[in-house]
């Protein structure tokens, strides 16, 4: 329930340096009309001068905070890697980078650090090995056969259990194991020839090699039968099923589920909350159904991938070559130090978070964003309080929820303490392991424990923002804060339409088709009378009919069931942006224009500005195919084209492009 960038904006850094944020007339397809694709129109200058670099599968607005941001990060983590005497978080984060950067070391050791554990998988004999493999490897983060891990309880979110759902496959998600369309078939293809490619690299024998993938794809396709569909994923109660132990181990009579539990060091789980009961139905099947060769082929596979980018240049070639060169058509493999700072960041992101906020993160910048958070919620309430479609007990639970929002800016105020993980200058892919394990271990220690509200689930650098439905909370990390999206010094029409959209947007979450199913403790409860379920299905329903008709690339469209939430939270966050802005202009206002442009044109200049981005048309169906959010473009036009604030702004006629019919007009919130 984030706002997330494409797929490979995963995580993205902030700039280092001041960037002011400008309409520039260069940005402009003048050759496009506002009323007919205003995308085009306010980015197309843009997106012409900005060609996607070959080490990219996308350039765009994040791309360049990212970019700019690497910068200071990179030199936080090369002052720390070369300080003498370092300590505490600075000394880990130093010691993590320098084992990293160390290419000939990594390449002279090949796949020599996973010696014993490639031992320990062959000499696997017995279903009891199994079953002990898959949970050793859960404690390395490795999600081989099932996830499991700790969870807010969704109907006591107060408590932490753990929770058990779907997971153990290579490729993005169940489909593409199963639609049959050329395209997907070819990728498939692509797939096996990478996991065989990969085991040669261990050892394995050509012949043998394509022999396991074939094993891994016969396991892996069991799995992906099994699995849930990404838009059955967003029911959150079909997805939410606590059992005792004793109900669990009758769920899956051939999984040993009190000896994992020990193994994980769990040996009094307590309920615990069963995602997809079929599908561990599913698993529990090819325990018995799959010789314990098959099970070692998929073990050794899963070590690998997830190794890979950690190890010499030859896997790290071949990993590229099929998750980033076939799944999203990048073209070439970033810089070393690129891709330590993403693992650093990724791993021990809050050690390396106290660095980047002490060096970067101006405390205005945070006075300015709750400032603006505040301006939003009170828009918000006023949009609640004069709904015509929610009756009065609805917008009475609807009002307690919004007044009970939490928020969180920049960064955590209780950092995690990272004093009991061992980080050396030693084998690179052995500190990605220890750090896996600290974080998963970190992780099952909070299961039976009332929840941590201080806690973060993205680190400080990171561009992006999120709504936590079970913590009711919006978060902000420092990273989005900067030019494009947010800028201190720019006037409010900008600032509302690029961070106040992405505000609105996230609080939007907690009243979409899934967030609105969570109460203002966060716990799933039915809050809303059969009336008023009634009419806001009613309007869902036209926002997934309208995305439906879009076509994304080639033959694919987007599924207007997938993006749903995030195209209610994209309507919402502008509606509630802009009437955020009217109220803070009636108090200061604005000047009649800035640049030519209205400030009603600014606010929506400032929105589209933020979702520039040219993509790779294989990164396009990656994202169409597993994304909850539609593409940028139609991130855009599409909530726009619903918008009477927008057609009066820009003079948008009846049957231009953008102005749907009025029947056809959708607004929730």
């Amino acid at each position: 329930m984030r706002l997330r960038f494409p797929a490979a904006f995963v995580s993205l850094v902030l700039a280092a340096v001041a960037v002011r944020a400008e309409i520039d007339p260069k940005n402009f397809d003048l050759t496009a009309k506002p009323q007919d694709d205003f995308y085009q129109y306010a980015n197309g200058g843009w997106l012409k001068a900005h060609p996607i670099p070959p080490e990219f599968n996308s350039w765009g607005a994040g791309r360049e905070v990212d970019e700019r941001n690497k910068v200071i990060l990179h030199q936080i983590l090369e002052r720390a890697a070369a300080k003498s005497g370092a300590s505490g978080v600075e000394k880990l984060v130093g010691d993590f980078f320098a084992s990293g950067m160390d290419e000939a070391a990594i390449n002279a050791a090949g796949v020599t650090p996973l010696r014993d554990d490639l031992a320990r998988i062959a000499g696997l004999k017995t279903a009891a090995d199994i079953q002990a493999e898959i949970a050793r490897l859960h404690l390395r983060g490795i999600g081989v056969g099932f996830n499991f891990s700790s969870e807010p309880d969704p109907k006591n979110s107060a408590m932490v259990i753990g929770g058990v759902g779907q997971s153990g496959l290579g490729l993005p998600e169940r489909d593409y194991y199963l639609r049959d369309d050329a395209k997907s078939k070819e990728l498939r293809d692509k797939y096996a020839a990478h996991v065989a490619k990969l085991l040669e690299l261990a050892g394995d024998a050509p012949d043998a090699a394509h022999a396991a993938a074939n094993d891994v794809m016969t396991l892996e396709t069991a799995l992906a039968k099994a699995s849930k569909t990404n838009v059955e994923l967003r029911d959150p109660i079909a997805n939410y099923h606590r059992m005792t132990e004793a109900e669990l181990q009758k769920l899956t009579p051939h999984f040993d589920w009190h000896a994992y539990f020990a193994a994980i060091g769990l040996p009094q789980p307590g309920d615990i909350d069963v995602g997809q009961p079929e599908f561990l139905t599913g698993f529990d099947a090819q325990l018995t159904a799959l010789p314990v060769g098959t099970w070692q082929t998929y073990f050794r596979w899963h070590l690998l991938h997830d190794a890979a980018p950690s190890l010499s240049s030859a896997f790290v070639d071949e990993n590229f070559n099929f998750y980033a060169r076939a799944l999203t058509g990048t073209q070439k493999l970033r810089e070393r130090w690129k891709r330590v700072l993403a693992r650093v960041d990724g791993q021990v992101g809050e050690a390396l978070g106290q660095l980047y906020v002490a060096e970067a993160f101006p405390p205005e910048s945070k006075a300015r964003m709750l400032k603006l958070v505040g301006n939003l919620q009170e828009a918000l309430r006023a949009r609640i309080q004069t709904l015509e479609w929610m009756d009065e007990p609805t917008r009475a639970q609807a009002l307690k929820k919004l007044n009970a929002f939490g928020v969180k800016i920049g960064y955590p105020d209780k950092w995690i303490d990272y004093s009991t993980l061992r980080i050396d200058r030693g084998a690179f892919v052995l500190n990605v392991q220890r750090a896996a394990e600290f974080l998963v271990h970190r992780d099952l220690r909070k299961i039976g424990k009332p929840v941590d509200r201080t806690e973060w689930l993205m680190s400080p650098p990171t561009v992006n923002a999120y709504y936590n439905p079970q913590m009711n909370e919006i978060v902000f990390p420092a990273g989005i804060l900067q030019p494009p999206f947010f800028e201190p010094k720019a006037d409010d029409a900008y600032n509302y339409g690029a961070i106040g959209a992405v505000i609105g947007h996230e609080m939007t979450h907690g009243f979409d088709d899934e967030g609105r199913q969570f109460d203002a403790h966060g716990n799933l409860a039915d809050w809303w009378t059969p009336e008023s379920t009634a009419r806001f299905n009613e309007r869902a329903k036209a926002i997934v009919n309208q995305f439906n008709g879009y076509a994304a690339v080639d033959d694919l469209k987007v599924n207007g069931e997938l993006t749903q939430g995030e195209n209610i939270a994209d309507l919402g966050g502008l509606k509630i942006a802009y009437a955020a802005f009217h109220k803070a202009a009636a108090a200061n206002p604005p000047a009649a224009a800035i640049d030519g442009f209205t400030p009603d044109q600014r606010f929506f200049l400032g929105y589209a500005t933020g979702w520039r981005n040219n993509l790779r048309p294989e990164l396009v169906r990656l994202i169409v195919q597993t994304d909850p959010h539609a593409p940028d473009r139609l991130r855009v036009n599409g909530p726009l084209s619903n918008l009477d604030e927008f057609a009066r702004a820009f003079n948008v006629p009846d049957g231009a492009p953008l102005r749907r019919p009025a029947s056809e007009r959708v607004i929730i919130w």
